[in-house]
């Protein structure tokens, strides 16, 4: 832009501004008056007509946009539309009433002590005879097991509250229980089948002591420990030939009935060494279906003749040629051994024969002779009663009861003699040697060794050995 130019633009604005002086100068001029930064004195506020209109107007504006706006904003926002709502038509649930629990039934459990009948465990319970002929005659042919009750037996009460019997439960054998209910309109009868399985059990142990207590340290129950010695009461007398240092091994069954332990079952092999020597029990089935107990040659445990036939205490006389009589004060032979034993101890047949002679017989009281085989006869002496029923000419088996053990005749005390004659003359019970069993037949003999005898000894002579080695183990720790 050249100079003529520059200065050309300046006047033009300086003329701009200069009007725009003049065309505003009479308002500046009014309003000088208003002004509050002005020196001199201040002169009192004149309301003209000009400032009236306008703080009038400025009010109006104040209270029309008070009244105006909320108004404006009001009708500026939309209009709500009400949501849709559909109605269906659903099926309610059906009301069912709350079924209260049933309430289980409190059977009282009871266990028959020795001596207990079952009208004295009735009576026990505030109970009359005829709550248990009530019973007998609901539970029908299942009262059978009612007749004749065992220690340890349990029988189940249902009582009500006011002490009425309303039920009765027992056992029927193993394998079933029977339900006597009354608390109906009638009685109701039920039998329930009950699950029992066999649990195979092993056991050795050394005696120190006695068999008892090395059994109990071996697990063993004591109704087992019974079965043991029964098994080789045949060959070892379990109070006068046991020693420290005898040892067994066992392996028999558990019975489980409904899953809980029930008792203890059969043994199924067996191996006891008594001074030296061993002795084996294996069971077997025969082909006739009848079970037994073996040894390793196949002939029965059970021999013909029991060499003991009487649980005793201790031998008060023992076998003589020559010995003083403790009553007639003179030496006299004794001819036979007397077994020491508390009065009314059963007394049992020592093997398979026919009564041939029952009564009183002199010295020897109450008396009585059984013949076994045309040349070997047993007797028993001075017995306190005889057995029910028994007659001469009746046939006994092997162990069933013949009498009691007493002190009729010439007897200083309880006990029994018992004497072993082979073609009538006395012999000397503890060392005559007694006729061997019949082995098995050679089919089942040969079916025996094969699935008996071959598995199961096997066994016994690994578990001895383990237990052995366990125990030279053991007592090498407490050395080192």
């Amino acid at each position: 832009m050249t100079k003529t130019k520059r200065a050309a633009f300046r006047a033009r604005k300086q003329a701009i501004c200069r009007k725009a002086q003049r065309r505003h100068s009479g308002f500046y001029a009014r309003c000088a008056h208003w002004s509050f930064n002005h020196s001199g004195e201040v002169e009192p506020l004149q309301w003209s007509r000009e400032r009236l209109v306008l703080a009038g107007t400025a009010v109006v504006i104040t209270l029309l946009s008070g009244f105006l706006m909320p108004a404006w904003a009001s009708a500026m926002r939309p209009t709500p539309v009400p949501p849709a709502r559909a109605v269906l038509a659903l099926p309610l649930p059906p009301v069912t009433t709350p079924v209260a629990p049933p309430v289980a039934d409190d059977w009282q459990i009871a266990r028959v002590k020795p001596g207990q009948t079952l009208s004295d465990m009735f009576a026990s319970r505030g109970l009359s005879m005829t709550d248990l002929q009530d019973v007998m005659d609901a539970a029908g042919s299942e009262k059978s097991a009612l007749h004749s009750i065992q220690p340890g037996q349990e029988f189940d009460f249902l009582l009500g509250s006011d002490g009425k019997l309303n039920g009765l439960r027992f056992d029927q054998g193993d394998t079933s229980r029977v339900t006597v209910r009354l608390d109906g309109t009638q009685p109701q009868v039920t039998t329930q089948q009950r699950a029992i399985e066999t649990r195979e059990q092993v056991a050795h142990g050394v005696i120190t002591s006695n068999l008892y207590a090395a059994a109990a340290q071996a697990g063993m129950g004591t109704a087992m420990v019974g079965k043991l010695a029964d098994l080789f009461k045949y060959d070892i007398d379990f109070v006068q030939d046991l020693r420290s240092g005898d040892s067994f091994t066992v392996i028999y069954d558990d019975v489980y009935r409904d899953g809980v332990r029930y008792g203890e079952g059969d043994i199924t092999a067996a191996e006891f060494t008594n001074q030296g020597k061993r002795y084996t029990a294996y069971r077997f089935k025969k082909d006739d279906g009848s079970v037994g107990w073996f040894s390793e040659d196949g002939r029965p445990i059970e021999k013909s003749f029991l060499r003991i036939p009487v649980d005793f205490t201790r031998i008060s006389s023992k076998f003589s040629v020559a010995r003083m009589h403790p009553i007639l004060g003179r030496v006299r032979a004794h001819k036979g051994v007397d077994y020491a034993a508390p009065k009314g101890t059963p007394i049992h047949a020592a093997g398979d024969g026919v009564i041939q002679f029952r009564g009183r017989e002199n010295g020897y009281g109450n008396f009585v002779v059984i013949k076994h085989t045309k040349d070997i006869s047993t007797a028993y002496g001075h017995m306190s009663a005889f057995a029910k029923g028994e007659r001469v000419g009746q046939h006994v088996k092997q162990g069933q009861v013949i009498g009691y053990v007493g002190m009729t005749g010439l007897a200083t005390g309880p006990h029994l003699h018992y004497e072993f004659r082979v073609d009538g003359v006395q012999r000397n019970p503890q060392t005559v040697t007694l006729p061997k069993s019949q082995p098995l037949a050679p089919a089942q003999l040969a079916r025996f060794k094969a699935q008996v005898v071959q598995p199961q000894l096997a066994r016994l002579t690994e578990l001895a050995n383990r237990m052995q080695l366990a125990s030279t183990t053991t007592a090498s720790g407490h050395r080192g």
